[in-house]
């Protein structure tokens, strides 16, 4: 116990943290701060590229293994499974309409690469190892989710507070153009791309561009969550009609069960410590970037007012804070 607050006691004093909260609490304090959007999807892409070529390099120099094909495997699995659990949970105890719920329940089975990135940090900061290949599984648990919940809301589009809403079933749907957006979204592709650029370079390719993605990757990671805590203060200022206790709750609570269940499948398969503590975080985070743009064309009747302040203002900040801390401890707890 000593060991978790200790550690949450310095998460909550990181740089990462402290710049999230800097952005939350300006734009609650009504301030003009702000990042031009170009600049932020630059830091976007910079922090996927970086991450991906670096996981890409530990995987060349370690080759691949059963472990890594057992790990995709669960991470698609894992992906598919929890929005099922979600939809379940939000139909419920909450009175979210059909298409509502199956829209949060995207974002809370698949990921938040952001806070992948924070645990990266807080495993390299505490100098516990993890598998490279633990990248790859992040790319992978994106878009399972998002195929079941568009499953989810339209097996009960003819009924009330369905998909069809307004349009009478007209647009949205699992189309090929909304196949070919979430497949070929911008930051899965920097992700995939670099980590297997990363692959085929290994250790030389990453030593040759290391003052590039290495060194300046801490700053930028802070400059980027600068911009998430104004966008989250903005969400929440926003939605708050909408997130009744029932849904605020949920966004507390169903991370803790994803992260139950990421820490069984990290003990079936094997993973290492820091492996087991990244795959369960994995499982706790919640997307805000790639699945709110597929949604958008996807679910056009799903409110963004519920699913974004809810994945961005209540559980990002929870795992950002103490989340991550915890994580690691049941990982520690685990081995």
């Amino acid at each position: 116990m000593g060991s978790f607050l200790d550690l949450a006691a310095a998460n909550l004093l990181s740089p990462m943290v402290l710049f999230f909260l800097l952005g939350a609490l300006a734009t609650i304090a009504k301030s003009d701060l702000s990042i031009p959007e170009a600049i932020a999807k630059g830091m976007s892409l910079y922090l996927m590229l970086s991450i991906g070529f670096k996981g890409g390099a530990s995987v060349a120099a370690n080759g691949i293994n059963g472990l890594l094909i057992a790990s995709l495997i669960a991470g698609v699995i894992l992906s598919a499974i929890m929005p099922l659990i979600a939809f379940k949970l939000l139909t419920a105890s909450t009175r979210l309409p059909r298409v509502d719920a199956a829209a949060v329940a995207a974002h809370y089975g698949s990921i938040s690469i952001v806070t992948f990135l924070a645990a990266i940090q807080t495993l390299d900061g505490a100098g516990i190892p993890y598998e490279g290949h633990m990248v790859a599984v992040a790319a992978a648990m994106e878009t399972p989710a998002i195929m079941v919940a568009l499953w989810l809301a339209h097996t009960g589009k003819t009924g009330a507070g369905s998909v069809s809403g307004q349009g009478g079933g007209q647009g949205g749907g699992m189309d090929r153009s909304v196949l070919h957006d979430v497949l070929l979204n911008g930051s899965i592709v920097v992700l995939v791309g670099a980590f297997a650029i990363g692959c085929i370079t290994g250790a030389s390719g990453l030593k040759s561009i290391a003052p590039f993605i290495v060194d300046p990757f801490k700053g930028i990671l802070c400059l980027f969550l600068l911009d998430m805590g104004v966008i989250a203060g903005r969400g929440l200022a926003e939605g708050r009609k909408h997130l009744t206790p029932p849904v605020l709750l949920f966004g507390l609570y169903m991370p803790l069960i994803g992260a139950g269940l990421g820490a069984l499948a990290a003990m079936t398969i094997g993973l290492s410590l820091g492996g087991t503590a990244l795959l369960i975080t994995l499982c706790a985070s919640s997307s805000y970037i790639a699945v709110p743009a597929a949604l958008r064309l996807a679910l056009p009747d799903a409110r963004p007012s519920i699913y974004l302040p809810l994945s961005l203002g209540v559980t990002f900040p929870f795992n950002l804070t103490l989340g991550i801390p915890l994580y690691l401890a049941l990982a520690a707890y685990i081995h």
